[in-house]
């Protein structure tokens, strides 16, 4: 499905950019496994997809970092000649409540999660302009539609996440690029692991499907929009999330 494709996934080393790595490299993707914290996890990222016969490897950049961004991208190009599909996942969260959060908590998330999209779209653009075509996924979340009391940051920055991907799907559509959102749930990943499980069944409870979700969940409904079956949807904004925000 994704043979002879190169796929940047940010934020790649765990959770659900991990799982998203290792999804395109199933499908038969080249996987470019960025990171900014741990490259010790991006590199074992890149170990699985190589051992599972695929084709990885790992870029460090803080992608709040304009000119940082920008290198990145150009380094990108011309070691692999294109990028067909980016997947802007990296996000941070400094949950609290709007009376306590202060400006650095805000400024934080927003700079990683709101700007990091911006700036990476903005400098892949011009090559997939080039190419006439690609495929950009955003990682938004359903609290970003909601919101989420204790996370202003978090759910403005998501929100602000649906808002580029249809602007952008606008301008970039004639041209064969495709613009489209994934929404998230609650997704068990590391974070979730350390919940007692009552307060898991209390969350289950909310959700349509009575279950939390996979990260597998989200890889594949990623997969299928970084395909060309795939090829004439843009600008949506795709809730993974069991039925819970219905």
């Amino acid at each position: 499905m994704l043979t002879g494709k190169v796929a940047l996934v940010t934020g790649a080393g765990r959770g659900i950019g991990r799982q998203i790595a290792l999804t395109l490299a199933q499908y038969g993707a080249s996987v470019i496994v960025n990171y900014n914290g741990s490259k010790e996890k991006a590199e074992e990222v890149a170990a699985m997809i190589k051992e599972q016969g695929g084709e990885a490897s790992v870029y460090g950049c803080n992608i709040s970092d304009y000119g940082a961004v920008e290198t990145m991208m150009k380094e990108l190009v011309a070691q692999y000649g294109r990028i067909d599909i980016l997947v802007n996942n990296a996000g941070i969260t400094r949950d609290g409540l709007l009376m306590k959060m202060s400006e650095a908590d805000y400024d934080a998330v927003l700079d990683t999660n709101l700007k990091g999209t911006f700036n990476c779209i903005k400098h892949i653009s011009r090559q997939m302009l080039k190419q006439k075509g690609g495929h950009i996924i955003n990682l938004s979340s359903v609290v970003g539609i909601y919101g989420n009391g204790g996370q202003v940051n978090y759910s403005a920055s998501k929100a602000g996440v649906i808002g580029i991907t249809k602007s952008v799907a606008k301008e970039l559509g004639s041209r064969g690029i495709t613009v489209n959102a994934v929404a998230p749930g609650f997704i068990v990943t590391e974070m979730t692991d350390a919940m007692p499980e009552e307060a898991k069944k209390q969350v289950a409870d909310h959700i349509a499907m009575k279950r939390l979700g996979d990260v597998k969940d989200v890889a594949e409904t990623v997969a299928f929009l970084a395909s060309d079956r795939a090829a004439y949807i843009t600008g949506q904004v795709i809730c993974v999330d069991g039925g819970m925000s219905m």
